[in-house]
């Protein structure tokens, strides 16, 4: 009987997961999964032994104060897995604990794979060695990863990008308008100050202000706010009615993906979320602030000339991304007016966004599966 165990971290982890088995299982449907899944994943055919819930912390004082119970449960895994090891051991993301689950389980012969690469090649590069030492595979979602994990000798293949596989290649802004109730013709721009707390604290005055200098310039502008949690709205309604009380702002429980679809252009936080706004082919103006102290420490460890995921990938400048004290409201409004003003730039970047949409939909689910049937006995 072939057993693979799998560690997932949050709802992404457990999606990625969910793909991956269900692509082993096609080849090998005897194949037993067992390990830290989500709700997906135990849907795909995993036992669960822990829930993925369990490595859901952000944050670093959130993970200080769950440092025993991650640390013993990782002590627990590392027990039951040489006491009993499977076939190959699985860690989907969660970097900072799959890697040192991972180097004790390698190191006791079990065959392991690291699935999405830790941002090591942008910053603290010397972390490349702690994934050398921990993976016998790492499975990258983006090709440029693949250059740097090999010339430190790690076996990374580069498998795409889940998401590229599953939004269409052509985005349809009319249905997305008809879902949130909005107009269908007049020009709309989608602002997305951030997921997290600390984000929206830092961003969402900004925004504020960038969209209260917009108001001014074009009144004919309508904004679309999709919010990642209550929290999250109560923060930005606070900074809207405190820098831009006169600007109509239509702020809609999640829905980020159909709030971007709908919009001609996006003014949104560095993140994921740039992926999702190349993937329906938007227009976009980048922006992130870190707090002053923490700019000073990341700004001598990155070593990467961008930070919006488009422009990595692209390996050029194709959106405008403002940094730190470069984020100004004159600066983001300016940038934004610029892109709804240039269709012909529009249509070059909505070009471009396709190349590159086209390069990650690779059948991830399937590439990586073939990744860790070559470790799997038979």
């Amino acid at each position: 009987m072939t057993q693979a165990a799998f560690v997932a971290g949050e709802q992404s982890g457990d999606l990625l997961g969910a793909s991956l088995i269900e692509a082993l299982r096609a080849s090998r449907p005897s194949l037993v999964c067992s390990g830290v899944a989500g709700p997906q994943m135990v849907a795909a055919g995993c036992r669960a032994e822990h829930s993925a819930d369990e490595l859901a912390v952000m944050g670093l004082t959130e993970v200080l104060a769950h440092l025993p119970r991650l640390l013993a449960l990782r002590r627990t895994l590392v027990r039951q897995y040489r006491a009993a090891p499977p076939d190959v051991f699985v860690g989907i993301d969660a970097p900072d604990f799959n890697l040192g689950l991972e180097r004790r389980l390698r190191a006791a012969g079990i065959p392991t794979v690291h699935y999405v690469s830790p941002s090591v090649w942008a910053w603290r590069q010397r972390r490349v060695k702690t994934v050398a030492a921990a993976t016998d595979r790492l499975l990258c979602l983006f090709p440029f990863e693949l250059d740097f994990y090999r010339a430190h000798g790690v076996d990374a293949r580069f498998v795409g990008h889940p998401l590229a596989d599953r939004l269409p290649l052509r985005t349809d802004t009319a249905a997305a308008r008809r879902q949130l109730g909005l107009a269908p013709h007049e020009p709309l721009l989608a602002v997305l100050p951030g997921s997290r707390g600390g984000e929206v604290a830092r961003l969402g005055p900004l925004f504020a202000q960038t969209l209260a200098q917009l108001a001014a310039l074009r009144p004919e502008l309508r904004y679309v706010a999709p919010m990642a949690s209550s929290a999250i709205d109560a923060e930005f309604a606070a900074a809207l009615a405190r820098h831009a009380p006169q600007v109509p702002v239509h702020r809609v429980a999640g829905e980020s993906r159909t709030a971007m679809a709908a919009a001609d252009a996006v003014l949104l936080a560095s993140g994921t979320a740039t992926l999702e706004a190349m993937l329906l082919k938007r227009p976009m103006v980048v922006a992130y602030r870190l707090a002053p102290l923490t700019w000073q420490v990341v700004r001598r460890m990155v070593k990467v000339p961008h930070v919006a995921l488009p422009n990595l990938l692209a390996g050029e400048a194709l959106v405008p991304e403002y940094l730190q004290q470069d984020a100004t409201p004159q600066a983001l409004a300016g940038a934004v007016l610029e892109m709804l003003d240039d269709a012909a730039r529009r249509e070059r970047l909505q070009a471009r966004f396709t190349e590159l949409h086209e390069r990650l939909r690779q059948g991830a689910a399937a590439q990586a599966a073939e990744v860790v049937l070559e470790l799997l006995p038979g």
